[in-house]
């Protein structure tokens, strides 16, 4: 049986694992700066990792998460190995976004990651549906990734969900230096 369950402080290092794993497979190992640190900060709102929340266990979620809110706003599944519960076998990284047009929420998938010796198992469908429901338990109107052109095993998957592109977006980003400089102006 497989089982697809919400992301535990216990798998940081194996998700940080198939991050690097992922961004390999994308071609772009040397880009990934993240630590388990700021996974674990991202989605539990605090560090588990470092001496002083060892010190202050007390210290509350909102008073360590890096976010406006004080609150994580970063979410994770994952799907274990059915022959060994301990393996994780992929991930599903998602935050929310909202559609002004619709006046409600969606779920943005980060990456979807299913580790090559389990693929073509149903996992990486699997972590779709569990979003897909995350949506409908939620009322909310979309969820939505992107995927990179060349990747055509995933572009074959999401076809078979019935899953559109939306060729007629063009993706910008900002980061680094440019970041820096559109923030001074």
């Amino acid at each position: 049986m497989t089982l697809v369950r919400e992301a535990t402080p216990e798998d940081v290092a194996a998700m940080h694992q198939m991050i690097n794993e992922l961004a390999e497979f994308e071609k772009s190992p040397d880009e990934v700066i993240a630590t388990e640190q700021d996974l674990m900060k991202a989605l539990f709102g605090r560090d588990l990792l470092s001496p002083e929340f060892e010190q202050h266990e007390n210290i509350s979620v909102a008073e360590q998460a890096n976010t406006p809110s004080g609150h994580p706003a970063l979410y994770a599944y994952v799907i274990e190995d059915p022959a060994d519960p301990e393996t994780i076998a992929g991930m599903a990284i998602w935050f929310l976004n909202y559609s002004t047009w619709d006046g409600k929420h969606g779920v943005y998938l980060e990456d979807l990651y299913v580790r090559p010796q389990f693929r073509g198992q149903g996992m990486g469908k699997a972590l779709l549906a569990r979003l897909a429901q995350v949506c409908l338990e939620n009322d909310y109107s979309r969820f939505q990734w992107w995927v990179l052109d060349w990747n055509e095993p995933a572009i074959e998957v999401y076809r078979s969900i019935k899953a559109q592109a939306m060729d007629e977006w063009t993706v910008y980003r900002v980061s680094g230096q440019p970041l820096i400089d559109l923030a001074g102006q």
